[in-house]
């Protein structure tokens, strides 16, 4: 897409409604949804905590510690433990995070989190409201 700031908002509406729908559908079958920052999920190492720096391109976490993983694996490891370490916890610290990321939401176990959502990049109100 040539208009980056455009192209940007798609997917911020995008990753937004993704969202939406993973916490309907926690809160569906019972299931709490934890918000977690993304950052260095890919890098720091799942099984010693050791940041190992890699590129875009490298698609294997290998770690000192004998850690072998495909990268997405290690990032998938590291979101879990760090959504288990603060489910209950109603601390600064993943607030904190997230405000860090531009949202304002707090993450109260068996509530949806956009009803707690007090500001979200979400679509222009002109788009969603043409053709209505």
């Amino acid at each position: 897409m040539k208009n980056h700031c455009l192209a940007k908002s798609i997917n911020d509406a995008a990753w937004y409604q993704f969202r939406l729908w993973l916490e309907y559908l926690g809160k569906k079958h019972g299931k709490i949804t934890i918000a977690v920052p993304p950052q260095l999920t890919s890098q720091n190492c799942s099984n010693c905590g050791e940041k190992v720096k890699k590129s875009l391109s490298t698609r294997t976490h290998v770690c000192a510690c004998g850690c072998q993983l495909d990268r997405d694996e290690n990032a998938a490891g590291n979101i879990l433990k760090l959504g288990l370490s603060t489910a209950g916890h109603s601390g600064t610290w993943l607030q904190d995070s997230l405000n860090a990321l531009g949202e304002d939401t707090s993450t109260f176990s068996g509530e949806i989190l956009s009803k707690q959502v007090t500001s979200v990049n979400k679509e222009s109100p002109v788009i969603a409201t043409r053709g209505a």
